[in-house]
């Protein structure tokens, strides 16, 4: 089976998306860093930063400088 044509840090940014939406990754939780990250989803460290990026831009997490990147809550709708 061959993989879908796109962006890898997409594929990476959607797998992280469904572990928060499934639980699995908790509110709060801390995300690993870019290379530990990268390890796990066998990707290099600057696509795994990138899949970050698109995951900030996508409200789901937050990066704290010298703290690392956490899951933050659902915004309520209204």
């Amino acid at each position: 089976m061959s993989e879908p044509i796109g962006y890898v840090y997409v594929r990476v940014a959607d797998q992280v998306e469904r572990e928060i939406r499934e639980g699995r990754l908790p509110y709060g939780a801390r995300l690993p860093n870019e290379r530990d990250m990268g390890a796990q989803y066998g990707v290099a460290p600057g696509t795994a930063r990138r899949a970050v990026q698109e995951l900030r831009e996508r409200g789901l997490v937050v990066t704290l400088p010298n703290k690392g990147t956490f899951v933050v809550a659902p915004e309520q709708e209204a």
